[in-house]
């Protein structure tokens, strides 16, 4: 199953020249041509016809000329590899995949969708090089580095296999806030709900020392609070209830509810990881959480070092013998200035 959100969203006359790009990208061809547009440039096409297909990852680019009378444009193709070692690395991706997809394929749809984020978060590490072939699936599963495109290529190629609904969703830059590039991440349909989904973003939280779940199965109301606006339009995303901290009854509106767990984490030296949904965290609710906190660890000889993802409303406490501290999170794999 290919989720083909994007083809679906053009006009007949854009899916023919989507198709014949998708053809002769496939064929290898060095030059092809496709049909002259109007309204939407090909290179657009282009773009949009990869996010579909995130098996195509060889294509670097496309130059096209038109021709005086001509209802069609020739294209010159640009590969990352020649032709023996794109066959070479179609191989490898497909053995892959195939090896990936293979232990959740009996898993329930959340399930599958948790365990392919779960993947990303334990073994793709951020390109801050951003190289080429991390803008690609051949990053995370071929090096194990990607940068956002490559890690939402690599989530939607993994959902395609386990038959899950998948989009790549693309939202601008905004300089003006300091995000200085444009950001991928997924929207995916699961029980025959739509939400978003970041793996890149849980990916930069939790240093490595924990899975987090921030961004796991989000609605637009939620994503929205720290993601910009998507360039192509997206299927909404309305269930704000599924989201993984409130379905494992870590979601709370009570401060009761956050010194009883934060003691109960104390008791079995365990992190605590949760989310608040008792309000925006503002300065004062997140001095009284702390307050608790902190309090809660003095009671058992403890300090408290506390990290807090504010738009989201996550909060992570680790208990330790060292000195109190807070930080604060920004799950934006070094996309600001």
């Amino acid at each position: 199953m290919i989720t083909t959100h994007y083809f679906l969203k053009l006009n007949k006359q854009q899916q023919a020249c989507y198709f014949s790009i998708e053809e002769g990208l496939k064929s290898l061809a060095p030059n092809f041509n496709v049909p002259l547009l109007e309204g939407r440039d090909i290179f657009d096409i282009h773009f949009l016809m990869r996010l579909d297909h995130p098996e195509v990852f060889y294509s670097s680019g496309i130059k096209y000329k038109y021709y005086d009378n001509s209802s069609e444009v020739e294209v010159k193709a640009e590969y990352l590899f020649d032709k023996k070692k794109v066959k070479s690395h179609q191989q490898a991706m497909e053995a892959r995949v195939e090896k990936l997809a293979r232990p959740a394929m009996n898993l329930s749809q959340e399930e599958k969708l948790k365990y392919i984020h779960d993947f990303i978060c334990e073994n793709v590490h951020y390109d801050k090089l951003k190289k080429q072939y991390s803008h690609e699936i051949i990053g995370p599963l071929g090096q194990g580095v990607g940068v956002c495109e490559g890690i939402s290529k690599t989530v939607k190629i993994l959902c395609d296999k386990l038959g899950i609904w998948c989009a790549i969703a693309i939202s601008e830059a905004n300089p003006e806030k300091g995000i200085k590039y444009r950001h991928a991440w997924n929207v995916v349909k699961i029980d025959g709900k739509y939400y978003h989904m970041d793996a890149t973003f849980d990916n930069s939280l939790g240093k490595g020392e924990e899975i987090r779940y921030d961004y796991f199965m989000l609605s637009d109301k939620q994503i929205f609070k720290d993601h910009e606006p998507v360039i192509w339009e997206m299927p909404k995303c309305e269930d704000g209830d599924s989201f993984y901290y409130k379905k494992k009854k870590l979601s709370f509106t009570k401060m009761e509810d956050v010194e009883k767990r934060a003691l109960q984490a104390l008791k079995k030296g365990k992190t605590l990881t949760f989310h608040w949904r008792g309000g925006y965290l503002s300065k004062d609710i997140l001095k009284e959480i702390l307050g608790l906190i902190e309090k809660a660890a003095e009671s058992k000889g403890k300090h408290a070092k506390v990290y807090a993802n504010i738009p989201q409303g996550v909060i992570r406490v680790v208990f330790g013998d060292g000195i109190s501290q807070f930080i604060e999170e920004e799950a934006d794999e070094g996309n600001r200035d």
